[in-house]
Formats: structure tokens, C-alpha cells, sequence
């Protein structure tokens, strides 16, 4: 085995395992970025596709969860910071550690109620990202 096997190998390693960049390449790597979608094209794709339509709108309604999970983080811990210390700069980190931690929280609470475990979300996303594209491409013919 000389050196460029090796090299072969290694690269064919990393390849797979930071093949999730792809999909950030897919997203975020464009010469000409997307138009904007509304709540409406997604709708559409929803009703569209039966396996990655189901998935893509459990990932929209986990999204609820999170949120609120950092608002009620973020009050509590913001308030027993402020009750107890009335230090600006406390209460402000106190806010926004409760938020993190409530946010990943109700994101948690999301995979379990929504059976995200399950569901391959970035092919969920990735599919959606396709159909945008295919969908403002033929708009433009």
C-alpha cells in the first residue's frame, strides 16, 4: 500500500463522515440564492409528497415546542435571578441560559411527542429544498 492508497483512503473516510456538508452546500452554497417560500408553498409541498410531506409538517409544529419551552425557560430562570440577585448583568445571563436550556428542552419534549427519533429530518428538509428549486426553475422556463 503506498502513500496515495493511504491518502485515498483518509480522504474517502472524511468524505463520509462530514457528508452532512453536503447538505449545508446544497442550502447555503449558491451562486444565486433561492427566492423566499411562504407558509403556503410549504403547505403545498406537504399535501404533495406522502412520505416527506408528513415529516416536513412535524418539523414545523416541533418548532412550537421550542419556543415555548425557551419563553417559559427564560422567565423563570430570569426570575428567580432578579428575586434573588437584582445584578443586571445576572439576570441577563440568568434570561438567556433559561431560554437555551428551555428551548433545548421542549425541543426534546418535540422528538418524543412528534417521534422525530424516527424521522430523517435533514432528507425531510433537503426534499423540500429540491422541490423549491424544481418548482421556481420551471417558473422561470
Amino acid at each position: 500500500m503506498g502513500i496515495g492508497e493511504h491518502f485515498e483512503g483518509v480522504k474517502r473516510h472524511w468524505e463520509r463522515n462530514l457528508g452532512f456538508l453536503d447538505y449545508f452546500k446544497k442550502v447555503y452554497g449558491r451562486a444565486e440564492p433561492l427566492p423566499k417560500w411562504s407558509d403556503a408553498d410549504v403547505e403545498e409541498f406537504i399535501a404533495s409528497d406522502p412520505v416527506y410531506g408528513p415529516q416536513l409538517k412535524a418539523l414545523r409544529e416541533s418548532r412550537k415546542f421550542a419556543l415555548a419551552g425557551a419563553l417559559v425557560g427564560a422567565a423563570h430562570l430570569g426570575g428567580v435571578a432578579f428575586k434573588y440577585s437584582k445584578a443586571p448583568h445576572g439576570v441577563v445571563l440568568a434570561t438567556g441560559f433559561g431560554a437555551v436550556t428551555g428551548a433545548v428542552l421542549g425541543a426534546e419534549v418535540a422528538e418524543h411527542w412528534y417521534q422525530l427519533y424516527k424521522v430523517d429530518k435533514q432528507g425531510a428538509n433537503l426534499r423540500f429544498i429540491y422541490w423549491w428549486e424544481d418548482k421556481v426553475s420551471g417558473q422561470k422556463s
